[in-house]
């Protein structure tokens, strides 16, 4: 079993998961979705990385998620900007780790492509369920998780992955329900990234369709390919694991040969 450690970043500690490999081979980092923690992974950074040779990974919780320290809250409408601009950079410059591959899932997605738009240095990016811009799908998806967390026992489901599953819900929930996140939009950051995009996204997601691929795809410089997984809701990488990881290891390989 990896050992937990806690790496103080911006508002204070943050739960990591590192994996200390080759330095010659780019390292691979972590980044998961508006409800998720290192353990709800369910172990594919493993399952990636276990193909992919002896690499450095880094799976980590953001603040707010998991064990680390309390996130601002209310969140703001640009606490995606934050993450990507302040933490992430700081995080990675604490651990020695330089040009990633980014491997986000939903809003660990958007904050890769916000970091890899801010003009950093990346190898390259895997983008899992991406968010761009806010669709009607994605705010009734949001309303119908609020309903469940009130109405449910998922509250205490959560307990076992967050220290404070309320905070880490609402925190989430709540900006993305609020008016001023109806025009959330990080389309203007796409033009910065050349290193190649692979964009992963079920035909079954209750949070977005593919008209967010469709946009990275248009927006970016660099290389890109889409997977479209059949029957897969919004974490393909669980409901499809191994089509994903497969895929996600054949474009890192493919890349990484070519210089990415």
């Amino acid at each position: 079993m990896v050992e937990r450690a806690f790496v103080e970043v911006d508002r204070g500690r943050i739960e990591c998961e590192l994996v200390e490999g080759d330095p010659a081979l780019a390292p691979i980092v972590f980044l998961h979705e508006g409800l998720g923690s290192i353990d709800l992974w369910r172990g594919v950074p493993h399952d990636v990385c276990g193909a992919l040779g002896d690499r450095t990974m880094l799976v980590y919780a953001r603040h707010g998620h998991g064990a680390s320290a309390p996130a601002e809250m209310p969140r703001p409408v640009a606490y995606m900007h934050h993450e990507a601009d302040v933490v992430l950079p700081a995080l990675l410059d604490a651990v020695g780790i330089e040009r990633p591959w980014l491997v986000g899932h939903s809003d660990g997605a958007s904050i890769a492509l916000l970091y890899a738009g801010g003009g950093r240095p990346v190898a390259g990016l895997v983008c899992l369920a991406p968010h761009v811009f806010v669709e009607e799908q994605s705010i009734e998806g949001i309303a119908a998780a609020r309903r469940s967390f009130d109405s449910s026992d998922m509250g205490e489901r959560m307990r076992k992955y967050h220290d404070d599953p309320e905070a880490t819900f609402r925190g989430w929930n709540d900006v993305w329900l609020s008016d001023d996140f109806l025009h959330w939009n990080i389309e203007d950051r796409l033009a910065a990234i050349d290193a190649p995009v692979l964009l992963v996204q079920g035909d079954d997601d209750q949070y977005g369709t593919f008209a967010q691929l469709d946009a990275i795809e248009r927006g970016v410089r660099g290389p890109v390919e889409q997977v479209r997984v059949a029957g897969a809701g919004h974490s393909p990488h669980l409901d499809a694991r191994q089509e994903v990881v497969s895929a996600v290891v054949a474009f890192v390989l493919a890349h990484d040969a070519a210089g990415g």
